[in-house]
């Protein structure tokens, strides 16, 4: 990067210092939402929705809770300006909905905004013109002096308007490119425009300060944003408002910074779709307040159904990566991550099932519609013996005993590196059944038939190699029975050094499941499992699969 001395800082910082943010923890309340997803967003689209789509987004942005939306700019173009007159026409504003539009300070533009307005019951028309350095001696080569007239300007002919036109009409100014603009300068235009439409407690003003491009560490927008609350005329009737633009990867972080400086009001989108890098994503704000017990007033209860529902409608896609929604965002394979949370999770349930505070997930992936089933453990050859273990007891009910499940989870590895791919759940389950239940490598048990004095006393039909035997044995238990018959007739020398047994919970049959563990001469153990109706058949099942593995 050898150019770098041709680039220096845009921005500027406050008169005075403003740090009165920094003194706070987190974001205590949820801002005033403005969806701008068909507007900013929709402008964005290498195609844009057709009148259609974006009619049914407009539905999805209200089912999800948003009371103002920016639809456009009905003067720009007819397809903006139809889709203001469908929504009105088609009766699709609920009474505590507002919508949005945006003008330039210019008559005939003013003019055409409101006419694409009449019959609405809630708008907020929002003015806007660039007060940086960089678009004043550029762009508009124009004074201090000259840009202030074009916001009174338009500000005046807003009241004209307003006045003449029935419907309630809220006003919002602008000073694009806000964070090029110097501070004190900033703070002039919009006590300008403020002077002019007198905001009162019932008619507020929504003065909205934009990271139209980023220019500088998050805090410095902070301290911008500060320095306007304290500098705005009649603050107590102004709603500060934030529209930050993600150039540098900051987009979240200047905006819960700015509402800890004051702000009341965030315009964004959702996935944070927007020019360039994108706007700010409404989606990680909401959810990031919701993980310190704010209720962020915006319905993503059900993600995945939003991601299908925008992903058709824009024609864009939601990284996988992407915070709260993405499709891997909850997915772990990593076998110390997976252990972790599979010990997380059980902990909770046992002492804490009201409060979330799982390793590696910070929101619970219920409240958001995902599962942890597929979401949560994903099981590749990084994966460990937790997280398998975890997955197998989750979606099948079976719970192995510990060096069993050690074992399990290296035959999966083993399974995944050689495949090179993901394992499913059906996939990692039909891994253990092949390795620990249909295991008739040499013989099986057809039968078995028990009675009890002293000890218990096994009467056991197998088969060996396709040939029908009868075997008697004793032992302590049905099962110990049935084991030295069948190292008395094969002469085998083995131990039962693990047993366990449980039900199939999850199972809409009665079910059991057992698991043996036994030792050979050389010191290694061999594995396996059964699963009946009855248990002790389950179990003879196990050891049988535990000796056909051991040969």
């Amino acid at each position: 990067m050898k150019f770098a001395n041709k680039y220096q800082r845009r921005y500027f910082m406050p008169p005075y210092p403003c740090l009165d943010w920094a003194k706070k923890e987190y974001i205590d309340k949820p801002p005033v939402w403005c969806s701008v997803d068909l507007r900013d967003g929709n402008q964005a689209l290498i195609i844009p929705m057709s009148l259609e789509e974006k009619l049914e987004f407009w539905e999805y942005l209200v089912k999800v809770g948003f009371k103002e939306i920016e639809i456009g700019f009905p003067a720009a173009s007819d397809t903006e300006y139809e889709f203001c007159r469908a929504l009105i026409e088609r009766d699709m504003i609920p009474d505590d909905v507002a919508v949005q539009v945006l003008t330039q300070s210019r008559e005939h533009i003013i003019k055409k905004t409101f006419e694409a307005l009449e019959g609405c019951k809630n708008a907020i028309v929002h003015l806007y013109n660039s007060t940086s350095v960089a678009q004043r001696e550029q762009v508009f080569k124009k004074s201090k002096e000259e840009i202030i007239e074009i916001a009174t300007t338009g500000a005046k002919l807003l009241n004209e308007y307003k006045a003449k036109t029935p419907g309630n009409f809220r006003f919002e100014y602008s000073p694009e490119s806000f964070t090029g603009t110097e501070p004190e300068f900033a703070a002039e235009i919009c006590n300008a425009v403020i002077d002019i439409w007198k905001p009162t407690p019932d008619n507020k003003v929504i003065i909205n300060l934009p990271v139209t491009v980023a220019e500088s560490m998050s805090h410095v927008y902070a301290q911008q944003i500060e320095y306007m609350c304290k500098e705005l005329h009649d603050r107590e009737n102004i709603i500060v408002s934030l529209h930050p633009h993600n150039d540098r990867g900051c987009g979240v972080a200047d905006t819960e910074m700015g509402l800890l400086a004051g702000a009341d009001r965030v315009e964004g989108t959702l996935f944070g779709n927007g020019e360039r890098t994108g706007n700010v994503d409404i989606i990680t704000l909401a959810l990031n307040m919701y993980t310190h017990g704010v209720e962020p007033n915006l319905d993503f209860t059900n993600l995945p159904e939003l991601v299908e529902v925008y992903e058709r409608l824009t024609r864009m896609t939601v990284n996988a990566r992407s915070p709260y929604s993405g499709q891997l965002v909850y997915a772990a394979f990593s076998g110390s991550h997976q252990d972790a949370i599979a010990k997380g999770m059980h902990f909770r349930e046992e002492n804490d099932p009201d409060h979330w505070n799982v390793p590696y997930i910070p929101i619970d992936p219920h409240d958001v519609g995902r599962e942890y089933e597929g979401d949560v453990i994903r099981i590749n050859s990084q994966s460990g013996k937790g997280g398998i273990g975890y997955l197998m007891e989750q979606n099948y009910g079976i719970v192995m005993p510990p060096k069993m499940r050690e074992h399990f989870g290296y035959t999966v590895k083993g399974v995944s590196d050689k495949a090179h791919k993901e394992l499913k759940p059906a996939e990692v389950y039909e891994i253990f059944t092949k390795t620990y239940v249909d295991v008739k490598k040499t013989f099986e048990v057809t039968e078995a038939h028990y009675t009890q004095g002293e000890h218990f006393t096994a009467e056991v039909t197998v088969k060996i190699h396709g040939e029908t035997r009868k075997l008697r044995g004793i032992g302590n238990g049905r099962l110990d029975a049935v084991s030295n018959a069948i190292k008395d007739a094969l002469g085998l020398d083995y131990t039962i050094s693990t047993y366990s047994e449980h039900a199939i919970e999850q199972s809409s049959k009665s079910k059991a499941a057992a698991f043996v563990g036994i030792t050979n001469p050389n010191g290694t153990v061999s594995w396996g499992a059964g699963i009946d109706t009855d248990i002790i058949v389950a179990s003879v099942k196990a050891l049988v699969s535990a000796i056909n593995n051991s040969k």
